[in-house]
């Protein structure tokens, strides 16, 4: 909803701000006061393009500030949270245009660019007139006005469900059948792997006890000597250490006899000697038993290297290249299964794919329906506001799609179905049915707009209506419907009417006179909300032309009971 409206040098509009009411808001003024200039200040906040010509003369730009409750208004929000925009329910955009034709536009205070500022506001306002653009116009929503329309939710939600399976299902056997154009090759080098690993398997688990015993046998003569010298020295020369240490020990034992207290000395002594001759015997021991293997040392050189190569293949540690080796060959048992798992997935396919088809073509039935009802209740519609020859058509087709999309008897199957909707209309008897953006006559198009906004009350994006020109060749009783059923759209949506007739000024909840004046050798154009008692002189004029009588007033009072009743 529109809240509040700031214009300052803008065209004729020197500066004026302007509150809003929640229902139908009616806008009068003589002609050239500039009311339709609040709704070219409007379409500016929503992202038109901007023009140096709209600047004020000597003004060095124009301004416009609209703030919005966006209340309600999923969409501007869920737009807001992509921009990383922050908001407290409002949005604030401003709008600026300096005389040389440069532009800029504020989110919320924030610098952006028309794309997002077209974005953030798309559905915000529906504007009708001669020659702005409509949301009602655009054949893309028309759909989910006809699904409204019809109580089509439920259906519609089935249908997205179903075509959430199909997609599921889709790339399921996509991947499969994917996997089928390299599955030769997968299998071969997934199977070389598990082999390369599993014959190493041994020697990952024992790698540490392989290098050591491959140290051992390059090293086997020194080994061997060190081990051979040591037993010599230590127990088997004449002159060996053990042979040494035995008669110390045989001397300190002797010298006990006379001092017992180096007994423990002694004995020390001689477990040194014990500890030295078990040494040189397993010494001895090693170096006889310790022999060069060329044959194994080849064996080792060639394990280990075999388990450095695959290290940098798939892991930094054996339970690293082991885990490695169970995955390979988990993937390479279902590849194995492939013919399995095609015929599975290829059966959820047409399972999932004989459901949605199922949903869509009831869907598509019930559209069809809907279509004739609904183009016979907007035609009602416009037969009762003066355009009684009009003729209105729900057009359904189906989506069209390329072959690699989803599809149902040759249409492409989306998630709100397989049709396509378009409003058709056709103003007068005998013309051809046309869209209703190429409908030429401004009083037509906003008159067309406000039958489809009367049978789809409620059901549009559109927080405000902004209804320009929607009187335009009516009067009399005609005019007092368009009126009525302006303000039963207004009981929707917030609704901004400009108009000259006081048979629609009546329906108002908020009237505003937009009127002009000479200051100095300037024309400046304001705007203000009129009390009871204006608004009851305004519509007198508007009936009773410059002199307002006491006949008029009397005729203003009767239309505004009129409208209350």
């Amino acid at each position: 909803m529109l809240t509040c409206l700031r214009v300052r040098s803008f065209a004729i509009i020197e500066a004026l701000e302007v509150e809003l009411d929640a229902g139908l808001n009616i806008v009068t003024g003589e002609t050239g006061a500039g009311k339709s200039i609040l709704v070219d200040a409007l379409q500016l906040v929503l992202g038109a393009r901007g023009r140096p010509e709209v600047v004020r003369t000597d003004a060095e730009a124009a301004e416009v500030e609209a703030l919005f409750d966006l209340n309600g208004q999923a969409e501007a929000l869920a737009a807001l949270r992509d921009l990383g925009i922050e908001t407290d329910g409002e949005l604030l955009i401003r709008r600026v245009v300096s005389a040389s034709g440069r532009t800029r536009a504020y989110i919320n205070g924030r610098l952006a660019t028309l794309a997002q500022l077209k974005e953030v506001t798309k559905g915000l306002a529906d504007i009708s007139s001669q020659h702005e653009y409509h949301s009602l116009a655009d054949s893309r929503h028309h759909l989910t006005y006809l699904d409204a329309f019809a109580s089509h939710a439920p259906l519609v939600e089935e249908v997205g469900q179903a075509h959430a399976a199909l997609v599921e299902a889709t790339a399921r056997l996509e991947e499969v059948v994917t996997e089928e154009r390299g599955k030769a090759d997968r299998e071969d080098l997934l199977r070389y792997q598990v082999n390369e690993i599993e014959t190493l398997r041994e020697a990952l688990e024992n790698e540490e006890t392989l290098v050591v015993e491959r140290e051992r046998l390059r090293h086997a003569e020194k080994l061997g000597t060190a081990a051979g010298e040591a037993e010599a020295q230590l127990y088997s020369n004449d002159e060996s250490i053990c042979g040494a240490i035995s008669r110390i020990a045989s001397s300190v034992e002797q010298a006990s006899n006379f001092d017992p207290s180096i007994e423990p000395m002694a004995a020390q002594v001689r477990d040194a000697l014990v500890q030295l001759e078990d040494a040189a015997s397993e010494l001895g021991s090693y170096a006889r038993e310790l022999s060069f293997d060329p044959n194994r040392l080849g064996a080792l050189e060639d394990q280990i290297d075999r388990v450095s190569r695959v290290k940098r293949k798939y892991g930094d540690t054996g339970a690293e290249i082991l885990a490695y080796r169970d995955q390979a060959a988990a993937e390479l048992d279902s590849l194995e299964r492939y013919e399995e798992r095609l015929d599975r997935y290829q059966r959820e396919f047409d399972e999932a794919l004989e459901e949605a088809s199922r949903a869509a073509l009831a869907l598509r039935g019930k559209r069809q329906t809907a279509a004739t009802k609904l183009s016979k209740a907007i035609s009602k519609e416009l037969s009762s506001l003066g355009m009684g020859e009009a003729r209105v058509t729900v057009e359904l087709a189906a989506l069209e799609g390329g072959p690699r999309e989803l599809q149902v008897e040759g249409a492409r199957l989306s998630p709100t179905g397989i049709d396509h909707a378009e409003l058709l209309i056709a103003p007068n008897r005998g013309e051809e049915a046309k869209p209703l953006r190429k409908i030429a006559s401004g009083g037509e198009l906003s008159r067309a707009m406000l039958a489809i906004k009367r049978v789809l009350a409620g059901l549009g994006p559109a927080s405000l209506y902004v209804f320009d020109e929607v009187d335009a060749g009516v009067g009399g009783a005609v005019a007092e419907v368009i009126g009525r059923k302006i303000h039963e759209v207004a009981q929707h949506s917030q609704v901004l009417c400009i108009t000259h007739l006081p048979q629609i000024s009546a329906y108002a909840d908020a009237h505003y006179r937009v009127h002009k004046e000479v200051v100095g050798k300037r024309t400046k154009s304001d705007i203000r909300l009129l009390s009871d008692n204006e608004r009851l002189e305004e519509i007198a004029r508007m009936l009773g032309g410059v002199t307002v009588t006491d006949q008029a007033r009397a005729a203003a009072q009767a239309l505004l009971q009129s409208a209350t009743t």
